[in-house]
Order: C-alpha cells, then sequence, then structure tokens
C-alpha cells in the first residue's frame, strides 16, 4: 500500500490506539509507584522493628545503604538518607498498608490513603516541609485531586494554601442556600499569591489584570481547581451605559459564574456595591438557573480593615467575598534583610548619641 493513500478511517483508529497505549501507560507508571511504595514502607516498617526488638541505633541505617546498594547497584534509593525517610514515612503512616507481605511475596496494599497514591519524591517532600501529620494529609490529598506535580505541590506548601483555602471574609451564608454557601466559601482564598507576576506595591489595576490574563495558567492555578476563564473587562450595556466586569471567570464544577474585581487600594465599603452590581448583572444576564448556581463575586484589595469590610459585607445584598492578594508570602520567622538590620543598627545608634 502506498504511504500516500491514507484508507478511510485510519485517523480515527491511530488516535483510538495512541490513547489506548496512554492509558496503559498510565496505569504500568501507577503500579510501579505502588510497587515502589509498598517496598520503601516495608523496608522501613522492617528497620523500625529491628531498632525496636535488636536496640540498634540509627548508625546500622548507613550499613544497611551500603550492602544494598552493594548488592542491587542497578537500584537506586538505597542512600542512608532515603532509607531515613522510609523509617520517617512508617512513622508519619503507621496504617499506610494494612498489609505488605514477606520481603519475598509482598502483597498487594489493602488500604490506601491518598498519600499511597504519590509518587515517592512527593512523599519525601511533605516529610521534609511539614511536621503536623493533619498538614501532611491535607496536602496528600489535594496533590492527588489535582495532580499536582513535586513542584507544585512544594509551592503550595510555602504559600501555606490549607490556610488560605475559603479564608476570605463573604456574605455567602446569608445569602445563599446553606449547601452552596459552603460550596461557594470553598472557592476563595485569602490572600491570593501572585508570585509569579514581576510587579511591585506600585502597579496600576490595569497592570495587575494584564498580568493575570498573560500568565493565565498560573493564575487559574492560584484560583483553584475548576475555575475556567471567560474574559476581561467583560462588557454590559445597561440603558445605553458602559458596564465592564475585570475578570469572569466559570467553575466547571459548582456550575457558577465568579465575578472578580481588582482593586490596587485599601478596602473602600462602596467597592461592595460596585461588586455586587456585577454579580447581579451577571446573574441576569448570563446565567441560565435551570443549570447554573448562583454567581458570587470577589473583591481583591490590596488591604483591608475586618471591622470596615464586616460591615460592608452585611449590608451587600448579592453573594460577594473579599480577600487581600499579594506577590510573595513571608516566610514565618525569616531573618531581616541586610537593609533592615543595617536600619535597626543606625537608629540603635542614634539613640545612644542622643541619649549621650
Amino acid at each position: 500500500m502506498s504511504n500516500d493513500i491514507v484508507p478511510q478511517g485510519y485517523g480515527d483508529l491511530l488516535a483510538d490506539l495512541k490513547a489506548r497505549v496512554r492509558v496503559a501507560q498510565l496505569r504500568a507508571h501507577r503500579i510501579v509507584n505502588t510497587e515502589l511504595l509498598v517496598l520503601y514502607w516495608s523496608i522501613g516498617a522492617a528497620i523500625l522493628e529491628r531498632q525496636s526488638v535488636e536496640g540498634w541505633g540509627a548508625r546500622v541505617i548507613h550499613r544497611l545503604a551500603d550492602d544494598l546498594r552493594a548488592e542491587f547497584p542497578e537500584m537506586r534509593g538505597f542512600s542512608g538518607r532515603n532509607l531515613h525517610y522510609m523509617t520517617a514515612a512508617v512513622r508519619a503512616w503507621p496504617d499506610l498498608f494494612s498489609q505488605v507481605g514477606t520481603p519475598k511475596v509482598p502483597l498487594p496494599p489493602i488500604v490506601q490513603q491518598p498519600v499511597a497514591q504519590l509518587p515517592w519524591g512527593h512523599v519525601t517532600t511533605l516529610l521534609d516541609r511539614l511536621d503536623d501529620q493533619d498538614e501532611r494529609d491535607w496536602y496528600a490529598a489535594a496533590a492527588v485531586e489535582h495532580g499536582w506535580s513535586r513542584g507544585l505541590l512544594l509551592n503550595q506548601i510555602k504559600n501555606r494554601l490549607r490556610s488560605r483555602t475559603g479564608a476570605a471574609p463573604s456574605n455567602f451564608d446569608a445569602r445563599l442556600a446553606r449547601g452552596d454557601s459552603e460550596l461557594a466559601q470553598q472557592l476563595t482564598r485569602d490572600p491570593y499569591v501572585f508570585d509569579f507576576l514581576d510587579l511591585t506595591a506600585t502597579s496600576s489595576e490595569r497592570e495587575l489584570e494584564q498580568g493575570l490574563v498573560d500568565r493565565l495558567q498560573h493564575t487559574l492555578s492560584e484560583f483553584g481547581r475548576g475555575f475556567s476563564f471567560v474574559g476581561r473587562q467583560v462588557h454590559f450595556d445597561v440603558e445605553g451605559r458602559d458596564f465592564f466586569v475585570d475578570l469572569l471567570f466559570f467553575h466547571v464544577e459548582q456550575t457558577r459564574y465568579v465575578v472578580v474585581e481588582l482593586k490596587v487600594v485599601r478596602f473602600e465599603p462602596e467597592f461592595a456595591g460596585q461588586l455586587g452590581f456585577y454579580v447581579a448583572l451577571v446573574d441576569d444576564r448570563l446565567r441560565r438557573p435551570e443549570r447554573h448556581a448562583p454567581t458570587v463575586g470577589i473583591l481583591l484589595c490590596a488591604a483591608q480593615e475586618d471591622a470596615v469590610v464586616q460591615y460592608a459585607l452585611t449590608s451587600a445584598a448579592h453573594p460577594i467575598a473579599v480577600a487581600d492578594y499579594t506577590y510573595a508570602m513571608p516566610t514565618p520567622g525569616a531573618l531581616p534583610s541586610a537593609d533592615e538590620l543595617a536600619k535597626v543598627v543606625d537608629a540603635a545608634l542614634a539613640t545612644d548619641a542622643t541619649a549621650e
């Protein structure tokens, strides 16, 4: 058959076969990952058991590492450090697998927590970066649900995603049905971290908006799973007057529009009224009540005072939330910069000189 002649239906067959191969590759990868995790967990459990029974010290781990690498030179993962990770994983998740079996005949895992579905590199990141077990389990479940890479998992931990999720003050509980208000609240974060933007505190609203659109993939990642971009400066004509929504999203899992307004200044009560107007407009013009959940709004501003926000939310007639945004999350306990230290020293010297 000539290479130039493509029979009818060939393209469909090729696409189907490619899909089958990809599914098989993914299934094989998951099986290999699970088997590796079972192996590592069983090694860690065996070491901890012997240490408990025989009273072995930590030094024996390095000897085991040397002997295992000598026996299996083609295998990676038998460093002393990794063996320590194996024992740490067993301490963190002692019931990760209800049966591991003997070293010769490992049994398949019967009870799988979310962490059991993650690559080993993700597991070591959770052990390295988090001390609290609830935190580890939360980020493990989120990584599985959202398909985070190891780098993205690390970034979400650094940016303290768990403490920010659902944290924005809102009036959802007063403006939406109970179950729906709880769902809508989970769409919010406080603060939003736009550390992928090359902007400063003096940037304009238009620059902030342009940056979020230019880095749309990062923006959607920060807003969270399920957000899809509808448009920027979405135009509405109301009796001959022009109105523009800064950013409009649609949440595909909750089937609702989300109106986002940007302010590069401190929150003012009138901002709530403006956002409420846009929420009502989108709800009336775009939402299909038989198919879509009620529209909500999120106002992002440079700063806010809790009492002012709460009064504004109480008086707002439509479901809205108010959150801060930042370009970088401060690191708890971070050391001051050299310039900051110099200012402190200069101030102290000046005080001493005055006292003299």
